[in-house]
């Protein structure tokens, strides 16, 4: 392949007239994808011939720019569809293998007998790069998505799990259910606090009637909430606490009398206070 023939326009307009041809030997190299191909056009609206076109050209053409831009673009895509990476890998290590089987089709069609050996390894140092460029953005923008992804679900779950329910001008009510570990009783905390200082509550009904255990460590941080109610001056109080629950309490030595109330009910003390 001499240097004549690396014309990197002369060789995009070649994968152009053969583009049925190319779009083939690119199925037959994905034979997992190729399945999918109506599905993931269908589902997240990819058209995976026509984008493995487009990088191929990116590829060929030298454009570094556009091929990271569109990796990225490609990246988010697939996270917000959530299609297998699995999938994607195998799709352009096809697109790199029929990339390299046309440029030795344009190679034979070009009529040289032999190739400079430089000029080969220079091309398939540059093509293979830009592939690599392009997977290593793409799995990156991919990555990044589903992190933020993950983490505004975080923040909801948070949010949910904490879901403190104003009664009255003064009084409110936190019904917890569920497992409370050591991540959602900070979150516990923090949410606590600041609600009590915003709302201006005087008094925080704490249901726990549909919690039925807690970790030692996570009993020793309770503690630390229901000191740190006390300190913001709101009286709280403790309901529903179940057998399996006071048994942890009174095996782990924390005492709560001092610092809360404690009632059999959360209808009871509703009742009670209202």
């Amino acid at each position: 392949m001499s240097y004549k023939s690396l014309d990197k326009e002369i060789v995009t307009d070649f994968l152009k007239a053969n583009r049925e041809d190319f779009q083939q030997k690119l199925l037959s190299e994905a034979v997992n994808v190729r399945g999918k191909i109506s599905d993931i056009l269908e589902k997240g609206n990819i058209d995976l011939l026509k984008n493995a076109e487009l990088v191929a050209h990116y590829i060929v053409e030298d454009k570094e720019e556009e091929l990271i831009a569109f990796a990225k673009i490609e990246g988010i895509a697939w996270a917000q569809h959530d299609l297998t990476l699995a999938f994607k890998l195998e799709w352009v290590h096809a697109i790199r293998r029929t990339l390299w089987y046309f440029l030795y089709q344009f190679d034979e069609q070009d009529g040289e007998d032999e190739s400079p050996r430089k000029s080969f390894f220079d091309l398939e140092k540059r093509i293979n790069d830009n592939v690599d460029q392009f997977l290593n953005n793409f799995f990156i923008s991919y990555s990044d998505y589903k992190d933020e992804q993950l983490w505004s679900h975080r923040k909801l779950v948070e949010n949910l799990s904490v879901p403190i329910i104003p009664v009255n001008s003064t009084i409110a009510v936190l019904p917890l259910i569920g497992m409370i570990d050591s991540y959602r009783v900070h979150a516990l905390e923090e949410k606590v606090l600041m609600e009590i200082s915003s709302m201006k509550i005087q008094t925080l009904i704490i249901d726990l009637s549909g919690t039925a255990e807690m970790e030692m460590d996570v009993l020793f941080q309770f503690e630390r909430i229901l000191s740190g109610i006390n300190m913001m001056g709101c009286k709280a109080v403790l309901t529903g606490l179940r057998v399996e629950l006071v048994r942890n309490i009174v095996d782990s030595g924390v005492e709560f009398d001092s610092l809360v109330e404690i009632k059999g009910t959360l209808q009871q003390t509703l009742k009670g206070y209202l």
